[in-house]
């Protein structure tokens, strides 16, 4: 057999078809031209969470039997994979199939590759989203919770009906937003749900992207309903401007608390790009207790589309005293 170097490789002797979706920070599809220059340990991973690659392999086979691997795999200091981790991997799976990849898996054989070290469970609400957003690429209906949900945000149920929603069906029509109906349907769940089913709505759309006219919704929303903030700020993750506006907002409001601090580093990072809200964002961070501060910006750093504005922080010598001392103190935790 041909030595199987890279997780393409792998599926590819398996004559398999396969996509790849994020499952770390944001339920996202990485498109395969990326994932082959993440493969090859070109580029870094896009998206890393604690110094690892959380990610979905969905695969179907030649005999069309389709799988699902959730991966979580280390990451080195530079943010590539790390190959000796894939390699045991790989060398798990060939183990677990024989020599022959082409061949119907058996229910043991299923069972055994899903035990296995790099495997790790995401959330419920990650993988509602997930299952909606496979199933809507596939050109799959969707669940049986789609209906009532769609009821319900359109106010055809009594917004105190909100214990009757699936989650499921939420997921299902946030990943279909593009579809006008849909999102009208958003908009008005949005105004005349109950709290409750705002904040799972929110859970659903921080994994996609907002139009201009949702997004202003979601951002007057958040103004308007401060015990929802850290909700419809997640909302907004897709939205760098906004979020950015948010932050400023939030800063003004007296609101830019550590679980604030922590939403943003954890989806709405791409506002720290413009540089009003990344400086109000680290003086706010520098004001917490030193082990915050140096574990949040290990995490901020370590995402390739915002380090060098990190590291123009670290340098920026118009910062205040108090941000020169979390620095400083970040400095001396990594060299101890």
């Amino acid at each position: 057999m041909t030595e199987l170097n890279t997780l393409g490789d792998l599926l590819g002797a398996a004559n398999s078809q396969f996509q790849i979706y994020d499952l770390g920070r944001r339920v996202q599809h990485i498109d395969m031209m990326a994932f082959h220059q993440i493969e090859a340990m070109t580029t870094p991973y896009p998206y890393p969470i604690q110094g690892h690659a959380q990610f979905a392999v969905v695969f179907w086979n030649q005999h069309k039997q389709e799988f699902v691997w959730f991966l979580k795999l280390p990451l080195d200091e530079q943010g590539l994979l790390n190959p000796a981790a894939r390699t045991q991997f790989i060398k798990m799976v060939l183990e677990a199939l024989g020599q022959d990849l082409t061949q119907a898996l058996s229910e043991d054989q299923q069972q055994q590759m899903g035990n296995h070290p790099f495997a790790f469970k995401p959330g419920q609400e990650k993988l509602a989203v997930f299952n909606a957003l496979v199933r809507k690429q596939l050109g799959q209906q969707a669940s049986s919770q789609y209906e009532f949900a769609m009821q319900y945000l359109t106010g055809q149920v009594p917004a105190q009906q909100w214990q009757q929603l699936g989650f499921q069906g939420l997921a299902d029509i946030c990943i279909r937003l593009t579809d006008l109906d849909h999102l009208q349907a958003i908009s008005q769940g949005l105004q005349q749900g109950a709290d409750e089913a705002v904040v799972a709505m929110c859970q659903c759309l921080e994994h996609v992207y907002l139009p201009d006219t949702l997004a202003t919704e979601v951002l007057q929303k958040l103004k308007s309903s401060p015990e929802l903030r850290l909700m419809l700020l997640r909302a907004l993750a897709s939205r760098p401007e906004e979020s950015a506006q948010a932050i400023i907002w939030l800063e003004q409001q007296g609101m830019l608390d550590a679980d604030a601090l922590l939403t943003i580093a954890a989806r709405n990072w791409l506002a720290l790009k413009q540089e009003q809200a990344r400086t109000i964002y680290f003086e706010a961070l520098a004001l917490q207790e030193q082990h915050f501060f140096n574990q949040i910006f290990a995490d901020i750093v370590s995402i390739p589309a915002l380090r060098t504005e990190m590291l123009g922080t670290i340098r920026n010598p118009d910062r205040s005293p108090q941000l020169s001392a979390a620095i400083g103190g970040l400095f001396r935790a990594t060299r101890t």
